[in-house]
């Protein structure tokens, strides 16, 4: 069976989904919604094949489409979630965050008791190749996971249409936005859920000189956050959006008694400066406490699957489960729950670093139940 996409939403982020779609055996782009008409002639151009519709409800009641995509701004996610569920519940992958607005949590609540098809939150980063190495290895390399440290230095926030992500009402602010890659990694590298919260981040350098609508951006560029798990499990995370000098952008480190696992992610290759060759290439280190010595390991991407996007070759794999899930031959590995997880912790990260205080998440109502 072909897997025919409607799009919902086709700016950048799109864009890379469309590419990656291309790239998939068995499976095409049937119709498209995206107003902007810069971003609409893109989409066309990328899937030539497909419907411009005019609106979501144009795309759902298509009966070329088997399956559906939401790459839209974050604020519009919840709601087109629900408008898909009333019109015609297909498979969905929707890219995250799933929701913005703490009050929202209980609108998920409901979508997730009643929906009846498959829904998969896109965490790309679960599929980068040396993160995937990384959390397939990391109980055997560490001894049991105690501690998990992720860093990521890197660009700030490119520009979308409408500026829509300059601002926290719209993105959920840059700990939901952004950082939900992470907290997913946490959770999902530590094997259960976390417990309390603690942050410290804001506004130091990017987008202090920009204005819109006479409005000047409030979104954070730096932070660092604290997670305490059900396991006894520490993790932090170190977020800087003014390092796109840095040689990786990413890094991992699981520690256990027994050693350490850390994966190093270059960022998009398209921003890698010329002169300086060839982009760094993936890598994932082991180092043993006994006997001592890193054991250092390359992990290559495929050319194509970078060609196709900005993280290092995920969006294809995720693409890959998806369909398996769409087809029916297996359950979303990122459901519902788990993008709501994601969400919630970067909730309370934003939450704590904006009060100065702790976040239980066993008592915070916007947690999943």
């Amino acid at each position: 069976m072909e897997l025919n996409y409607g799009i919902i939403g086709c700016g950048m982020m799109g864009q890379e989904h469309l590419r990656n779609i291309a790239l998939l055996h068995g499976a095409s782009v049937a119709a498209i919604f995206e107003p902007d008409p810069a971003m609409r002639a893109e989409a066309a151009r990328l899937a030539p094949g497909a419907v411009m519709a005019e609106s979501l409800a144009e795309v759902v009641r298509n009966p070329q489409v088997t399956c559906l995509l939401i790459a839209s701004p974050n604020f519009l996610h919840l709601a087109q979630l629900e408008e898909i569920a009333a019109l015609r519940p297909l498979p969905i992958l929707c890219e995250k965050p799933l929701f913005t607005d703490p009050a929202d949590a209980p609108r998920l609540a409901r979508l997730r008791n009643l929906y009846p098809a498959p829904i998969w939150v896109a965490m790309e980063y679960r599929y980068m190749p040396p993160v995937a190495h990384l959390i397939r290895e990391a109980q055997a390399a560490t001894g049991g996971i105690k501690m998990l440290t992720i860093r990521e230095h890197r660009f700030p926030f490119l520009e979308k249409v409408g500026d829509w992500n300059r601002f926290n009402r719209n993105s959920g602010g840059t700990l939901v936005e952004k950082c939900c890659h992470f907290f997913d990694l946490m959770r999902l590298i530590g094997g259960c859920n976390p417990v309390r919260v603690m942050a410290s981040g804001g506004q130091a350098v990017n987008h202090l000189d920009e204005s819109y609508g006479g409005e000047r951006p409030d979104i954070w560029d730096h932070a660092y956050v604290i997670v305490d798990f059900e396991s006894g499990l520490r993790a932090m995370l170190e977020l800087c959006m003014f390092a796109e000098g840095a040689r990786y952008q990413e890094e991992i480190a699981a520690v256990g008694p027994k050693g350490k696992i850390e994966c190093l992610v270059p960022g998009p290759g398209r921003f890698w400066p010329a002169h300086l060759g060839a982009p760094p290439v993936p890598k994932v280190i082991v180092s043993p406490r006994d006997p001592k010595g890193p054991i250092e390991l390359d992990v290559p991407v495929d050319p194509a699957l970078l060609a196709a996007g900005d993280h290092n070759g995920s969006t294809f794999y995720q693409h890959q489960g998806f369909a398996r899930a769409a087809l029916g031959q297996q359950a979303p590995e990122v459901g519902l729950t788990d993008g709501w997880w994601a969400v919630a912790m970067g909730m309370a990260a934003q939450e704590s670093a904006a009060t100065g205080q702790a976040v239980d998440l066993t008592r915070a109502t916007y947690a999943p139940r």
